[in-house]
């Protein structure tokens, strides 16, 4: 059903499907309005956050973990809290390098990871900041990660990230992918930023370069370590599973052929938890993204070759340092 309703939403205009749709999509909007009616409460220290517009993955978690790198080339301590889709409980927890997903959600155990700054997620996310930062005291900002739409907490800095699909038909939840209506028109605190080639909506904003990384045998990328990392280059050639358990996952296969590899795609649930593995016995070489990676069980993989190829943003300079005026400015 995912999959029929996205078809549907990143089509100019209404389809039969999306049109028959469009009552439960004004009850949305209803909803989501009262939902935001809410006395924001305030965190222990300044907060950023990261979110969409849309449904769906658009580049949150590979920009959540950029800006925290940013942030402390810059100087500054950041944390993350984050609600940790997919998780179970729905209590407060520290994210550790040796977490499991199943119990902190892929997202922030991968960002945990990538940043080494402090993680933690919970249902509340104000209550995930004050246990935050009581824990590290150092923290002086917060990193909320796919929060746009939690009115609760209260925000200096909010950071919109769209990818080159924009904002579809543009109609709201489950019409379109819209979990909150395009303003008319955008306060300061609103960044957008663009995971895209160029501006896929007609408002202004920054252009984040992407690029992939460099593959990375699984068992060395969850030690934390490069050993026998190689160019992508030097899979060409191979014959290729290329596996992608996020919500686009044909971006990440578009840019793995844009690399030169020929693969053989194999697309699977956002958040897909890895019971089993999904490729079939006897493949030699398999290619993951990390929020895979973070689930996989690099001794079950057998004699099968896996990789992993991190999706790497670059914010530009500018960017931070629009980031870092409005946080200088905040309570």
């Amino acid at each position: 059903m995912e999959a029929l309703l996205a078809r549907h939403w990143w089509r100019r205009g209404l389809t039969l499907l999306t049109a028959l749709l469009l009552p439960l999509s004004w009850l949305y909007g209803v909803l989501a309005r009262r939902a935001a009616r809410v006395e924001p409460q305030r965190a222990p220290r300044p907060v950023v956050v990261v979110g969409n517009l849309v449904a769906g993955g658009a580049g949150k978690t590979p920009t959540v973990i950029a800006l925290v790198q940013a942030l402390r080339a810059a100087g500054r301590h950041p944390g993350v809290i984050s609600r940790g889709h997919g998780r179970r409980g729905d209590g407060t927890h520290e994210v550790q390098p040796g977490s499991v997903a199943a119990a902190v959600g892929d997202e922030p155990l991968l960002i945990r990871r990538r940043a080494g700054v402090p993680v933690f997620v919970g249902r509340d996310r104000v209550a995930a900041a004050r246990a935050l930062c009581a824990a590290h005291p150092e923290v002086d900002l917060l990193v909320a990660d796919d929060g746009l739409q939690h009115a609760a907490l209260a925000r200096d800095v909010e950071i919109v990230v769209f990818d080159e699909r924009g904002i579809g038909n543009g109609r709201l939840l489950p019409a379109g992918p819209l979990r909150e209506p395009m303003p008319a028109a955008w306060p300061a605190t609103r960044l957008v930023l663009y995971n895209a080639a160029a501006p896929s909506t007609a408002v202004r904003g920054t252009l984040a370069l992407r690029r992939l990384g460099d593959a990375v045998p699984l068992a060395a990328w969850q030690a934390g370590r490069a050993d026998g990392a190689q160019p992508l280059a030097a899979l060409r050639g191979r014959p290729l599973v290329a596996v992608a358990g996020i919500a686009s996952p044909e971006r990440f296969f578009g840019m793995l052929e844009g690399a030169g590899l020929a693969i053989q795609r194999l697309p699977l649930p956002d958040h897909h938890p890895y019971a089993t593995l999904p490729w079939p016995v006897g493949t030699a070489d398999v290619v993951v993204t990390e929020k895979d990676a973070v689930k996989l069980d690099a001794t079950a993989c057998g004699a099968t070759r896996v990789w992993v190829v991190g999706l790497d943003f670059a914010l530009p300079e500018a960017f931070v340092a629009q980031v870092l005026r409005r946080l200088d400015t905040a309570p």
